[in-house]
């Protein structure tokens, strides 16, 4: 068993060539070997939102607090709030962010594949985001 106590890692700003806007990530787990499943609470304040990206083995988000955005290729931008749950298949293309006007947070739950959880691509145009 292993407990890890709330505040032991530090917070780190959201890296400027995944995000858009002002980010903060928390991490909360990563599991030690043979396991791969890591899992971070993000921040993201109004406007702010992810770059298009891919998980190779999918991704889980689970809206704490405000109001969000999602949206997967092709597909129309959907509004998301606390207790929603958001399910990304493997090798589905999406992006995740806050509302215009409202900060959002959800825990970002994904495994890794040959050391791999994610890969990013383009930035999300303003346009792309309103929908």
């Amino acid at each position: 068993m292993k407990i890890t106590r709330a505040g032991t890692n530090p917070s780190s700003p959201g890296p400027q060539d995944w995000f858009t806007g002002t980010v903060r990530l928390d991490p909360l787990f990563s599991a030690e070997e043979p396991g791969r499943v890591a899992g971070a609470a993000v921040t993201f304040e109004p406007g702010a939102r992810t770059a298009w990206h891919t998980h190779p083995l999918g991704q889980t988000l689970i809206v704490t607090q405000g109001v969000g955005r999602v949206q997967r290729e092709g597909g129309p931008v959907e509004e998301i709030r606390p207790g929603d749950v958001v399910w990304f298949p493997a090798g589905e293309k999406h992006w995740h962010g806050a509302a215009p006007n409202v900060a959002m947070t959800h825990i970002a739950i994904q495994e890794s594949l040959d050391g791999s959880a994610v890969t990013w691509m383009e930035k999300v145009s303003d346009a792309d985001y309103v929908g």
